[in-house]
């Protein structure tokens, strides 16, 4: 995929981007992405249905949490959208007067694609650094693994370095296991029958 195609912005060049791509605001400048992958978006799913009924809603975990995916987040002269977030329940704000959430996350996960593997390892995970986000997950289902990263004294420590079909149990989420096979599931599954990928028809 071509580059995130990057300009002086202000809030508002938010409200232009089209439906199909996704516009944040780093270090002052408009970034606009294609929306990601069929992978991306089965993985970051499958975590979500992993991670959210029990931090969330209590099923089979301990609650407490507020997790979504896809939030726009106001990280000081930043608009960050990573792919799933959470809060500490009593941390999360119940209104705003604008449309990001500017509360700091406990918790950010960025699914890779390439089209935005560089910024998300070299400019967002940076940014959550210098903001004091606890914890950060890095995963990218074309290589099957997941990076975990712990926040101490301002610097990213690896927490944990998972692949493939390993069963882990993730800081800040150490009460559930979870399979990361199911993270890919889909994708290999496919691949493994000799699908071919979806044409979208216009």
């Amino acid at each position: 995929m071509s580059e995130p195609v990057k300009r002086k912005a202000a809030y508002e060049d938010l409200f232009s981007i089209p439906e199909n791509m996704t516009g944040e605001i780093i270090n002052r400048e408009l970034v606009v992405t294609p929306r990601p992958s069929r992978k991306h978006i089965y993985t970051a799913t499958a975590l979500g249905g992993e991670v959210i009924p029990p931090y969330q809603f209590g099923r089979g975990g301990p609650g407490g949490w507020i997790i979504l995916m896809e939030p726009e987040i106001g990280l000081g002269e930043h608009i960050l959208v990573p792919d799933l977030a959470g809060w500490k329940e009593e941390r999360f704000p119940d209104e705003e007067p604008h449309n990001w959430i500017s509360v700091v996350p406990d918790w950010i996960c960025e699914v890779l694609s390439p089209s935005t593997l560089k910024r998300d390892k070299m400019e967002k995970m940076p940014i959550y650094a210098r903001r004091g986000v606890p914890y950060f997950w890095l995963i990218d289902p074309v290589a099957e693994t997941l990076d975990v990263f712990r926040l101490e004294h301002g610097n990213w420590m690896v927490a944990g370095l998972y692949v493939e079909d390993a069963k882990v149990r993730a800081e800040p989420f150490t009460e559930i296991e979870i399979n990361l096979s199911d993270l890919w599931r889909g994708e290999r599954r496919r691949e493994s029958s000799g699908d071919p990928p979806i044409q979208p028809s216009f």
